[in-house]
């Protein structure tokens, strides 16, 4: 009986061995990329359709044999927009699931956040959409296929300033490291032209009451007030209709969310803002228009702005594995060598801090649709 336990125990023994080398050999095919983005909570929107486009891409990849033989694996962490819980994600993808690189976050305080735990492991991350001007000397291993808000608020404040002949600006913007980074950017910008900012207000991520802040903007009487938030601006546009504050309402890229059109309504007609050069309908661009169908046929919608430049994300850290193999260095190395990358989202290169180098275009609102100005 003795004897038996004892090869029953071998056996068993040797079954998890078999086990675990076979799922370790598995495991060991796999080129495992981290993402971490907002997938749910009030930000999940943005998260989702990041998500769809980081899968799009891996999936094309992995149907044309992945990368030399090996296929990707994505290892998705939500941070519900939160910082913390943004580095909860980032410590368990590099010491428990031990991937090469890591893709996100989408907001900038939870990129800001992330960035130290990156830099000290020396792991690339690639966000899609974080733009605050912080994340420029946040570390060597700290890329961004998006333009910095320093690119849109000078493009914004030289257009107000040159083109509308705008010189008395108010400033009404989202209290966190997005918000206060833009609109310093536009600041500094307007004012050295020799524009004169008249009111500063600002707010907490979704709010949905600013008729106080209205109330002190209509009393300064500018001619132009800088919005720079999220789907808050929606209400702040209808309201200020319903308050006949009028004066031209410049914002951000993030201005162009079908969202912010459905609260504002009318209230959104002939905002300007500034924006990629990504157009799902207008652009003959083959690249484009391929991305857009493969889209809309595979998920049942457009695709927007955070669609086109995480497809385009995932697309450039694909190429830099490619070119640098599966270590830090040689990835980093890769993507600082990126030059003219035709994306979706127009060209894209790197520059010495790991910044895109792109040239934001402007839009306006006209007839509850977005459209290009210039």
């Amino acid at each position: 009986m003795k004897r038996f336990f004892m090869f029953v125990n071998l056996v068993l023994t040797l079954a998890i061995i078999v086990v675990c080398f076979t799922g370790c050999q598995k495991d060991s095919n796999d080129i495992k990329i981290g993402a971490i983005l907002p997938l749910t909570g009030d930000a999940a929107k943005y998260g989702d359709i990041a998500k769809k486009s980081f899968d799009m891409a891996v999936n094309e990849v992995n149907a044309s044999d992945g990368i030399k033989g090996k296929k990707i694996k994505i290892i998705y962490e939500d941070s519900q927009g939160n910082p913390q819980l943004g580095v909860s994600a980032v410590q368990k993808l590099i010491s428990t699931d031990r991937v090469i690189s890591i893709m996100g976050d989408l907001f900038s305080y939870v990129t800001l956040a992330i960035a130290p735990i990156v830099e000290k492991n020396k792991i690339v991350l690639l966000s899609p959409a974080s733009s605050a001007p912080k994340i420029t000397e946040a570390g060597d291993y700290i890329f961004r296929n998006c333009p910095s808000d320093v690119y849109e608020g000078n493009v914004m404040a030289n257009y107000a300033y040159d083109k509308l002949n705008m010189k008395k600006v108010a400033l009404l913007y989202v209290n966190n490291e997005y918000g206060i980074g833009i609109k310093d950017v536009f600041k500094e910008s307007f004012s050295k032209k020799g524009g004169t900012i008249i009111d500063e207000e600002s707010f907490e991520q979704n709010t949905t009451d600013f008729r106080t802040q209205l109330a002190k903007i209509k009393q300064s009487n500018p001619e132009a007030v800088y919005l720079v938030g999220y789907k808050e601006m929606g209400y702040i546009l209808k309201q200020a209709k319903e308050m006949k504050i009028r004066p031209q309402f410049l914002s951000t890229v993030m201005f162009e969310d079908p969202d912010i059109l459905k609260i504002a309504q009318e209230g959104a007609d002939n905002v300007i803002y500034s924006a990629s050069s990504f157009d799902t309908k207008n652009d003959d661009n083959p690249i484009v228009q391929s991305f857009v169908k493969s889209f809309n046929d595979k998920y049942g919608q457009m695709p927007d702005i955070f669609a086109g430049l995480s497809y385009d994300a995932m697309k450039i850290m694909i190429i830099a594995i490619e070119q640098g193999g599966n270590t830090s260095e040689g990835i980093k190395k890769a993507l600082y060598n990126i030059k003219n990358y035709q994306g979706v989202t127009g060209e894209v290169s790197f520059d010495s801090n790991g910044d895109a180098i792109l040239t934001p275009v402007i839009k306006k609102v006209e007839n509850g649709k977005f459209v290009f100005v210039r």
